[in-house]
């Protein structure tokens, strides 16, 4: 069921069809996102605005909507999506580098406070993986190849490969792990000097 990170009611309506449905809800993910390459000295505040409303407050507003039944059930798996820019500055990206760094923040503020009912909040931050949102970003461009240099497996990830990832931990596997960013990246954050 599709729904908006950016309208409160449209993730209420999913809450709703979701318990109305399955009796409950374990395990929310949260992804959405947005990004948008400028210099920073030309980036718009329309655009800095628009990319801090889905990508932070989005998160936010989902973790609010669907935590506060998590904690009224006293059991929940919230999982963030940060980035490689929550740690690192990524060129051209200002407004989602710090929409990213300040997600990874919020998984932590989450975790204390919801862990003691029973909810962890924990984030994955991707490396590089080649999307619809990026190809154009990656293919054959400098950019590109930046990154595959910089990553010591020397290839992009598959998004399949987010998957042990997030099973993790939204299972009771993960049930003493809270305010965690857990980093997929190939070595790109343990790179230094790699050739």
């Amino acid at each position: 069921m599709p729904s908006d990170v950016t309208d409160r009611a449209s993730l209420e309506t999913l809450l709703g069809e979701a318990v109305g449905a399955f009796g409950k809800v374990d395990i929310m993910i949260n992804c959405a996102g947005r990004t948008k390459r400028v210099p920073t000295l030309d980036l718009t505040e329309a655009d800095w605005n628009a990319i801090i409303e889905t990508n932070l407050t989005g998160t936010l507003r989902a973790a609010q909507v669907f935590g506060r039944h998590m904690v009224d059930r006293k059991y929940g798996r919230i999982v963030n999506i940060a980035s490689l820019s929550s740690f690192v500055a990524l060129f051209e990206v200002a407004a989602y580098g710090a929409s990213k760094a300040a997600v990874a923040a919020l998984t932590k503020q989450l975790a204390i406070e919801w862990s003691p009912h029973g909810v962890t909040v924990n984030a994955i931050a991707p490396g590089v993986f080649r999307t619809p949102l990026n190809q154009n970003l990656l293919d054959g461009t400098e950019r590109g190849r930046e990154f595959l240099v910089r990553t010591p497996m020397k290839r992009f990830g598959k998004l399949e490969e987010l998957a042990g990832a997030a099973v993790f931990l939204s299972s009771d596997a993960a049930s003493f792990v809270t305010g965690e960013v857990l980093v997929v990246d190939g070595g790109f954050l343990a790179s230094g000097v790699n050739q």
